[in-house]
């Protein structure tokens, strides 16, 4: 079983994916990791963000096992993976890996932007996870602070709502709902509540295919 979960940041799409990886017994991808470790690298390296040529050369030797979980949570991080991810050599480079996690024997889950566009057209599910901008907003600036950031609510909410504009709009997999996705909106919902719902959604998306 492949289990694809897209959405916009802060939405609380890879609370639900780890959740539900481990409800399933599924290996779990957070791809967005991926494009915040080659944004990170660049940074430290001063490789300039719009250089794609090392960007993608990044991306081919990328090792997350070099990386530490608050470098990847940054703002800065965040911001940048943003600006690295629509790169189509980067994006490219990192295809494989991916694509070759989704088809693993025993299935998989995979949460990002593309997954159920790009990397896994074929998942036995799709959800696509989104709250209210503001609500989003909140939810990461609690996440900065509490990581110690100085940072207001006003200016992640600005960087979310450029994030979500580059994300989208960009040529090469733009982040967008798949047609056969079911929309999980968790503007109002506790985590437990959204991941109830979401739960519900695979199980009835598992016993419609069963019965098609």
């Amino acid at each position: 079983m492949i289990i694809a979960i897209d959405g916009t940041t802060a939405s609380g799409k890879g609370t639900i994916a780890r959740r539900l990886a481990a409800h399933y017994g599924l290996p779990h991808m957070d791809t967005g990791r991926l494009y915040r470790a080659v944004a990170v690298a660049a940074l430290k390296q001063g490789v300039p963000l719009d250089a794609a040529g090392p960007l993608s050369d990044l991306a081919r030797m990328l090792d997350l096992t070099d990386f530490v979980e608050h470098e990847l949570r940054s703002a800065e991080a965040g911001k940048a993976a943003s600006v690295v991810a629509a790169i189509p050599s980067v994006r490219q480079a990192l295809f494989e890996l991916q694509r070759a996690f989704a088809t693993r024997e025993g299935g998989a889950l995979l949460d990002g932007r593309d997954i159920g566009t790009v990397i896994a057209p074929d998942a036995d599910v799709k959800l696509w996870v989104d709250a209210d901008v503001r609500q989003r907003g909140e939810r990461r600036w609690k996440e900065l602070v509490g990581n110690g950031e100085d940072v207001t609510l006003e200016q992640v909410i600005e960087q979310l709502k450029i994030r979500d504009a580059r994300d989208q709009g960009r040529t090469d997999a733009p982040a967008a709902m798949a047609a056969d996705a079911i929309l999980i909106d968790t503007t109002d919902l506790t985590i437990d509540a959204a991941v109830e719902r979401a739960m519900a959604a695979v199980e009835a998306a598992l016993a419609k295919g069963k019965t098609a």
